[in-house]
């Protein structure tokens, strides 16, 4: 910027008496999907702290509405839709519950994604349209559905799951790895596109998170834990950070809220990483 373009801030008069506030969600309604565990159930949770109004949707009923007692029973207002987010028509319908219970949806996060292993080599093609399905088809229903939600009223945040996987290549992953690099060009294709209706847009790109998305491995097939596995796993993740820590799904729901929160107000089209710096060893 040239020198003759910039207008300097007076002092600090534009800093808030206090700074908290930017993270509050009061009046703001959220749409999220795969609230039934980890970061999907922790970013609706915490979302619903910081004030905002939830719909949340997820496959598993039994589970999801597990999440909305929660958030309810603490004072929140929150609301779950049983929803197959790889239906369009499913994803159609999580929004307009939200419109219809609070009139508009101010923040619409696509959670909702699976892991599908297996060599390159070796992949089936049902697991490769399975993998399409729900971790890329479903997140594009889910952006148009809030692009339609939100155009109108000129404002709004779609939020978007990518993965580390973007960075790093693993062996044995590499239809997950695929679908979430996808994402996150979805991500940075629609933030040009919509912008200019005021709607940012914004991915996370987690690192190795202790969730039911990574510990699925980790029980033997009573359905107990192998908690050999277990520890091994934990001492795997921390020495992938240069930090010697793991990851938490309430990590990746903090830095959900930054975005989602004023205080993200100047972040579009970017991919922000929470990993501890996993990505920086490999």
């Amino acid at each position: 910027m040239s020198q003759s373009n910039f207008i300097p801030t007076a002092g600090a008069s534009n800093v808030p008496d206090n700074a908290l506030e930017a993270f509050r969600l009061n009046g703001k309604v959220a749409v999220l999907t795969g609230v039934a565990s980890g970061i999907g159930a922790a970013t609706a949770e915490l979302f619903a702290q910081a004030g905002a109004q939830v719909v949340g949707g997820d496959i598993d009923q039994q589970a999801g509405q597990a999440t909305i007692g929660r958030i309810t029973s603490r004072g929140g207002q929150a609301v779950f839709v049983e929803t197959d987010v790889t239906k369009r028509e499913q994803v159609d319908a999580l929004v307009d519950r939200a419109l219809g219970e609070f009139g508009r949806v101010d923040i619409m996060a696509n959670i909702a994604g699976a892991m599908f292993p297996g060599l390159i080599e070796d992949v089936k093609e049902d697991q490769i349209d399975a993998g399409i399905n729900l971790n890329l088809r479903s997140v594009i229903y889910g952006c148009q559905a809030a692009v339609r939600a939100m155009k109108d009223q000129g404002s709004g945040v779609i939020l978007n799951i990518s993965s580390g996987a973007i960075d790093v290549a693993y062996e044995g992953i590499g239809i997950y790895a695929f679908t979430k690099a996808s994402v996150a060009m979805l991500t940075m294709t629609l933030a040009k596109e919509v912008g200019k209706y005021g709607i940012r847009v914004n991915a996370i790109a987690p690192g190795s998170t202790l969730t039911p998305f990574t510990t699925w491995r980790l029980y033997k097939d009573d359905g107990t834990l192998d908690q050999d596995a277990f520890d091994e796993f934990i001492e795997f993740a921390k020495g992938m950070s240069p930090l010697g820590v793991y990851g938490e799904a309430l990590d990746q729901a903090y830095l959900m809220l930054y975005l989602a929160s004023d205080a993200g107000r100047f972040c579009h089209g970017n991919i922000f990483r929470s990993n501890g710096g996993q990505t920086m060893v490999w």
